[in-house]
């Protein structure tokens, strides 16, 4: 497959590493780590740039690129803005928030959403996850009860991104038990709907400014018209959802990938043991060699991902597989970098351990790299 960029390729991924250098630093991203601070203004940045549209039609306020372009921008984030949090809650909103509705709404719901989500107002993301189920995703107890005007959602989701900064929540719940998976459904609720609550943000490791939370449903009630894709369409949903999310969530990984090679490139260089370069010393440059390896692979597999989806074919073991590599590469590159600085790396205010902690939840969210291996073993007829 031909990977060269397009002239229009190679401007965006410019203006988007321009823009992100200039518009989403932060005086103090340790602190606002320690904080759990979400900045809002720098969501309504994304969204005057236009990249909380790239993907979407012109008609809804987007610029309708395909989906490899879009994970360019992603990737040019990732190499130039060291909020990873902010960049994970922007691929949330896309992949698991606005896709679907596009996809599987009813041209009400998309005038309703579509334009107010690609402007910055909305920031949205689904809800599928319980106690209960996690890698069993349809396993819930989340229920959807139907009543004259509508239906009535009861229980609880956790570990949901966005969840309480969301003003838009895609919740999936089962409204008939005995058909299991095509027993769940998909539903639009607001937030400020009588009987949705968030809870405040989790303590975590990583990600710490792209904020996580529960949901709580307690007979909430909504109109008929907001079940989305109709009834048992929940499956469907999840299913396309994640097959977008993971070949595209993981691209600004391969940007950061980047941009911490040619950081380690530049302190073997500078950091000197033993009258002469740390550079010089195979143990050091063969760390520095994989970690090129790493990246170059990674991006590879990701587009082939990307591309295939970008061309309407199915790509659930393609997608699998970037989500498992790339995941898997971050984390082992990132110890490498850790490594590479000694003991300025294991230091919160140099920023390099920054990128391990946040690397570990890559093999977790979006299906555990246990989970992957499953489903491209699945395709290979095991």
């Amino acid at each position: 497959m031909d990977f060269d960029l397009s002239s229009e390729q190679i401007e965006l991924r410019e203006l988007v590493i321009d823009f992100a250098r200039k518009e989403l630093k932060s005086d103090d991203l340790a602190k606002d780590e320690r904080d759990l601070c979400f900045r809002r203004e720098q969501w309504q940045a994304l969204a005057k740039l236009g990249l909380l549209g790239l993907p979407m039609p012109e008609e809804y306020g987007g610029t309708e690129r395909d989906l490899l372009t879009t994970s360019l921008a992603m990737e040019a984030l990732g190499y130039a803005c060291p909020n990873n949090g902010l960049i994970f809650s922007l691929n949330a909103h896309l992949w698991s928030g606005q896709i679907p509705i596009l996809k599987f709404g009813s041209q009400e719901q998309k005038d309703r959403y579509l334009r107010r989500m690609v402007q910055g107002e909305l920031i949205a993301v689904h809800a599928i996850t319980e106690e209960t189920s996690g890698s069993d995703a349809f396993n819930l107890r989340t229920r959807a009860r139907a009543t004259q005007s509508g239906f009535v959602l009861s229980g609880s989701k956790c570990f949901i991104t966005n969840a309480p900064v969301a003003d838009l929540v895609i919740v999936f719940a089962t409204e008939d038990p005995d058909l299991g998976t095509d027993g769940v459904s998909a539903f639009l609720v607001d937030r400020g709907t009588p009987g949705f609550r968030t809870s405040s943000a989790y303590d975590k490791l990583g990600l710490r400014t792209s904020p996580m939370g529960e949901i709580f449903l307690d007979d909430c009630e909504i109109p008929a018209s907001q079940r989305l894709g109709g009834a048992g369409a929940g499956s469907a949903i999840f299913n396309s959802s994640m097959d977008n999310e993971r070949a595209c969530i993981l691209a600004a990984n391969v940007g950061t990938l980047e941009r911490q090679l040619e950081e380690c490139i530049e302190r073997a260089k500078t950091r000197e043991r033993f009258g002469q370069a740390i550079g010089k010393f195979q143990a050091i440059s063969n760390k520095i060699a994989d970690m090129k390896v790493r990246l170059e692979t990674a991006r590879l597999l990701l587009y082939r991902a990307v591309s295939l989806r970008a061309s309407g074919k199915r790509a659930s073991m393609e997608s699998a597989m970037a989500k498992l590599y790339v995941s898997e590469c971050m984390v082992r590159s990132s110890l490498d970098a850790v490594q590479i600085f000694g003991a300025d790396g294991y230091m919160t205010e140099m920023g390099v351990e920054r990128n391990l902690r946040d690397a570990i939840g890559g093999t977790i969210y979006s299906g555990t790299s246990e989970i992957q291996r499953m489903i491209i073993a699945r395709y290979l007829g095991l």
